[in-house]
């Protein structure tokens, strides 16, 4: 054979394994419309009175139609040593075959195969969040070696490789910024839209788009521990774990299709000998009775519903572990909120700055800032970033510092003695009576006061807060209207906690709380309101996290989070939690419609089949057509 032949041949090949990939997802589909197609020539074979060619043509509906459904019945029934609802729908369609309705039975084929190419869509559909994002993940790199780009598949990335992502690009694997700055559209991470701006040692994660600017990344995970992946696999994972409703379902599932069979058997012979009914007639209500008193319906009733949901919150940045966390959150009475981190935003920001008459602010600040400087303390991170942002000079450096642990620093500039720190340490009462007592006002506010002392004079004073979010207080206030009750937990004094508290607007606080006392704090709080859920950053409140009924970590791209909650907040938004409530509340609603629909129209049908009025083909209609508008009704969560 010749190269042309070969590569042509080949050519060939690969198209037609492309069109059997792109047909996969439909054939259950397509096998339905097919069974229907069939069906109708069945019909008006019938009719021209050529009956051994119509009954052919509705052997192959049922074979072509039922093959999929009957395959996952028998399997099922093999492996769980349990008869399940497809297994009821191949009996109800051999015995209407057995007595002569053949057009009924591929009927009964027909619109079962459409309801479960229905279903198998809803969950192709509420899968295809996860299939989009594993799109979003580049396959390449381009690796930079002694100052030259190569490009590599991202599997062959290594923690400490260089990297290029140029604007426009995706960022291959996470890492952190060493060189350039941009804007990063990180939505397929976090669900928010608007651009994050990043520059040299911010972090960056795989999946997430560069808009405008080159920058050199430092590989920090390998690509298959990625926080991206990680999100999939929980997703995934979530998916595939069922609710207690689903649980209950299923196991109701095994139990209701023996009785029906028995009920079934029952009927083929009772009536006959009872009412005096023919065995025609006997063995057709029986067959009707086998349709309309399957639980297709009720089966469905709950996992697309599931699965939606948990779709839709990944879309918006909200993962959940599985259906038992998404069902428990519309039943929530009460939730406690970690304070710093969450209810704030964790770093605290200078606020006022007070200076003795007649000195300088500005020096102040910079003899101040220029100490502090040589301190990691969070405090004086925040008054050396304010200084720099405030100021037009640059930082001086000490003669010599000492740090007094505890208390303060103690430095030497232009051979002034300074001292930086809490009251005691510059002297309680010169700090009492400094500034009229603006410290204690300051305090009372939820503020953190250091005194600045020059040559044993108190001459100022920087207070500081850990500020509320600015979503902190619509968050809450949206949790009250749907009536859940809301606690903030701290280790702050009384005093602070209860400023905070207010700013917040949360009903209740509880201050100098220790990390390990929140553990009892919620069993109190659970024993109290039963439901209760706990809202923490997800790193050093995994206990409490652990012990509320449903626990909720703010991720803030924090692989951390997604290890320790049963709900994660992929961005720091609290008005997600009363959105996660909102779309919790949304699918067990859905649910409650579903199942009492579902039992309504078996019911209905039933007593149609006793009162003889109740047709085999609009049994099919009424049974089959309910499956479908309960999946249908679940599809609506998919919308946001």
């Amino acid at each position: 054979m010749s190269m042309e032949a070969k590569a042509l041949l080949k050519s060939s090949t690969a198209s037609e394994e492309n069109l059997l990939e792109k047909i996969k997802p439909h054939a259950e589909l397509i096998a339905a419309l097919l069974s229907g197609v069939l069906i109708l020539a069945g019909w008006l074979l019938d009719r021209s009175n050529m009956e051994a060619a119509s009954i052919a043509a509705y052997l192959l509906a049922f074979i072509i139609g039922g093959f999929a459904k009957a395959k996952e019945g028998i399997e099922e029934t093999i492996e769980n040593k349990e008869l399940n609802v497809e297994m009821l729908m191949i009996f109800a369609a051999i015995g209407s075959a057995i007595i002569g309705y053949w057009t009924e039975g591929a009927i009964l084929i027909f619109i079962f195969a459409v309801s479960g190419a229905l279903e198998t869509y809803t969950m192709n559909k509420s899968h295809k969040e996860i299939s989009s994002l594993m799109e979003l993940q580049p396959e390449e790199a381009l690796r930079i070696i002694d100052g030259s780009e190569e490009r590599v598949h991202v599997s062959e990335l290594e923690i400490g490789d260089l990297i290029l992502v140029k604007p426009g690009e995706r960022v291959p694997s996470d890492g952190t910024i060493v060189k350039g700055h941009s804007s990063l559209d990180e939505a397929a991470i976090t669900g928010e839209s608007l651009p994050v701006s990043k520059g040299a040692d911010d972090q960056v994660f795989a999946g997430t788009v560069n808009l405008n600017g080159s920058i050199t990344v430092e590989i920090t995970k390998p690509n298959n521990e990625t926080l991206f992946q990680k999100i999939i696999e929980l997703v995934q994972s979530a998916q595939s774990e069922k609710s207690p409703s689903q649980l209950f379902i299923e196991k109701f599932e095994g139990t209701y299709v023996k009785v029906v069979l028995a009920v079934v058997v029952l009927m083929m012979f009772a009536p006959h000998f009872l009412l005096g009914w023919s065995w025609t007639e006997t063995f057709y209500r029986a067959m009707i009775l086998l349709v309309v008193a399957s639980p297709c319906a009720l089966v469905a009733s709950i996992m697309p519903a599931t699965l939606s949901a948990i779709s839709n919150g990944a879309k918006h940045g909200i993962l959940f572990k599985g259906g038992v966390h998404l069902e428990n959150l519309s039943h929530l009475k009460a939730i406690a909120f970690d304070k710093t981190g969450t209810l704030t935003k964790g770093k605290p920001e200078v606020t006022d700055v007070i200076v003795k008459d007649g000195l300088s602010r500005e020096e102040l600040l910079l003899k101040v800032a220029s100490i502090e400087s040589h301190s990691n303390h969070p405090l004086a991170n925040a008054i050396v970033k304010y200084a720099k942002e405030t100021l037009s000079e640059s930082l001086i450096r000490p003669e010599s510092i000492e740090d007094v642990t505890g208390f303060g620093v103690k430095a030497k500039v232009d051979q002034d003695e300074w001292k930086i720190g809490k009251a005691s340490f510059v002297g309680k009462a010169e700090a009492k009576a400094f500034a009229e007592a603006a410290a204690d006002r300051m305090a009372s506010e939820g503020k953190t006061v250091v005194f600045v002392q020059k040559n044993e004079e108190v001459i100022g004073l920087v207070s500081l807060k850990d500020v509320v979010r600015e979503e902190t207080k619509q968050a809450i206030d949206l949790l009250k209207q749907q009536g859940i009750y809301t606690i903030m937990l701290t280790g702050d004094s009384q005093t602070t906690a209860a400023a905070i508290a207010s700013e917040s607007h949360v009903n209740e606080h509880i201050a100098e709380c220790l990390p390990e006392n929140k553990v009892e704090h919620l069993k109190k709080l659970k024993e109290k309101y039963s439901n209760v859920a706990m809202v923490g950053d997800g790193i050093n409140d995994a206990p409490a996290l652990a012990t509320a009924n449903v626990g909720i970590a703010m991720g803030e791209g924090t692989d951390v989070a997604l290890e320790t909650a049963d709900v994660v907040l992929m961005k720091n938004d609290l008005p997600k939690i009363a959105e996660a409530i909102e779309l919790s509340s949304r699918m067990n609603r859905i649910i409650k419609q579903n199942v009492i629909f579902s039992i309504t129209v078996i019911m209905f049908l039933i007593a149609s089949n006793f009162l003889q009025i109740l047709d085999l083909p609009y049994g099919v209609i009424g049974h089959e057509g309910s499956t479908i508008l309960v999946i249908l009704n679940s599809l609506r969560l998919l919308r946001s």
